[in-house]
């Protein structure tokens, strides 16, 4: 069955909108006619494109909580309002908790925990003042809920965010409702290294669905938490995973030698 979503006249920002996930949210969010702003701290060569229409590029360190404000006002100014933002901007390379240095911890949090905020806060002040309200939608990893080694300050982050989504779903309801997606193993290009030479067949191997998530999945979410269809969900976590992994006792028991 195939579905649709119109956001004609809806104004977007997406956070890390210019490759990866971000990118295809963008574009999914073109393509259901909203308008849409994506940032980072340089200018790609591509821009998110769909419908005819071009995302709009604006600079910002979102690390920074002037910069984030800063970039909610220049969204706001070139698109007339903000409707919906999603906080998509994240990652962390694997670290060794026992040697990281401070500045390591710091910084991932500061991209995955602290940055939401800081560009949550001044889009709530003006998604508040508009009739419609408006949309968050924190992007979270399944980190969140079952991290793995080499991820401690990432997953700590995650957490965070995820336990920030419900509290300001709480405090911010009703005008603007607050939601939080946990992602599982997403299969993007840039990540095609880490899931080994048969090019991910093994981890499928372990999802209920039979696949990793690709990037679509993630964006097809965000289009229904940002839609009227979702009016009255807020403070929710949806889980984007496929269902999770087997337990390992299960596929110890289903590759076990008789």
């Amino acid at each position: 069955m195939n579905a649709t979503v119109d956001l004609s006249g809806r104004a977007v920002l997406v956070t890390g909108g210019t490759k990866g996930i971000g990118f295809v949210i963008a574009e999914r969010f073109l393509a259901a006619g909203a308008d849409v702003a994506v940032c980072g701290r340089n200018e790609p060569d591509v821009l998110p494109r769909a419908g005819g229409r071009t995302a709009r590029f604006f600079s910002a360190d979102i690390r920074d909580a002037a910069a984030a404000a800063g970039l909610v006002d220049s969204v706001v100014g070139g698109l007339g309002r903000l409707d919906v933002l999603v906080n998509n901007a994240g990652g962390s390379p694997d670290a060794d908790a026992a040697t990281v240095s401070p500045r390591f911890v710091e910084r991932i949090v500061d991209l995955n925990l602290l940055a939401p905020f800081y560009v949550a806060q001044p889009a709530n002040k003006v998604m508040r003042e508009q009739e419609s309200g408006g949309s968050i939608i924190n992007i979270g990893s399944v980190s969140a809920h079952d991290p793995q080694p080499g991820t401690a300050a990432y997953s700590a982050a995650k957490a965070g965010l995820l336990v920030l989504t419900r509290a300001l779903a709480l405090e911010w309801s009703p005008k603007v409702r607050v939601n939080h997606i946990t992602t599982g193993l997403i299969r993007t290009d840039a990540a095609a290294h880490v899931y080994g030479p048969d090019e991910g067949a093994a981890v499928a191997a372990v999802i209920p669905m039979g696949r990793m998530a690709v990037p679509a999945d993630v964006a097809d979410t965000c289009l229904y938490l940002a839609s009227d269809l979702a009016s009255y969900v807020t403070g929710a976590d949806i889980a984007v995973h496929g269902g999770g992994e087997f337990p390992a006792r299960y596929l110890a028991t289903r590759t076990a030698t008789p």
